[in-house]
């Protein structure tokens, strides 16, 4: 049973659409918004590096990095090792929509909570904390214990 009624999920799907509205003329998709966070936190990335981490074909990282860069958001540079491997960088322009996106997000948040009380909101704010170091340390374990739990539960790991 879903104790939490999947209400993270959907208050996170909320607040993107609305970023979305809020950065129509931005025109990018959910998916290029994530590239570029990639790319911004592996500078110099390659494409079949970022094709991993995003677990998408070839053919899809591909077209989506041609659009980024025709959009003036990506620089694809020959890396110095491999001249067969283009690295990614970002421009200056998707570094501006990187404050803008998290300042459009910071800014629903914050009208979200604003009518809770401010007990109240100490208690949550903690408890969200704990549950987003959780989730980030078992990123970085590559969900070595959700995958434990997956195949107690299933009979077999989901990979």
């Amino acid at each position: 049973m879903d104790v939490t009624k999947r209400y993270i999920t959907k208050i996170c799907r909320v607040a993107q659409r609305y970023a979305h509205l809020a950065l129509k003329d931005v025109a990018l998709g959910t998916s290029e918004y994530e590239c570029l966070h990639y790319i911004r936190k592996n500078r110099g990335i390659t494409q079949e590096g970022l094709r991993e981490i995003m677990g998408i074909d070839k053919s899809a990282i591909t077209r989506m990095l041609i659009n980024l860069e025709k959009k003036g958001y990506l620089l694809r540079k020959a890396s110095e090792t491999d001249k067969r491997a283009k690295q990614l960088f970002l421009t200056d322009k998707a570094t501006e929509i990187k404050g803008a996106s998290s300042s459009v997000e910071s800014f629903f948040y914050e009208w979200l909570i604003e009518d809770i009380n401010p007990d109240e909101k100490k208690v949550f704010l903690k408890v969200l904390n704990e549950l987003y170091a959780k989730s980030k340390r078992e990123r970085v374990e590559n969900f070595v214990n959700i995958k434990k739990r997956d195949v107690e539960f299933y009979g077999k790991a989901k990979d």
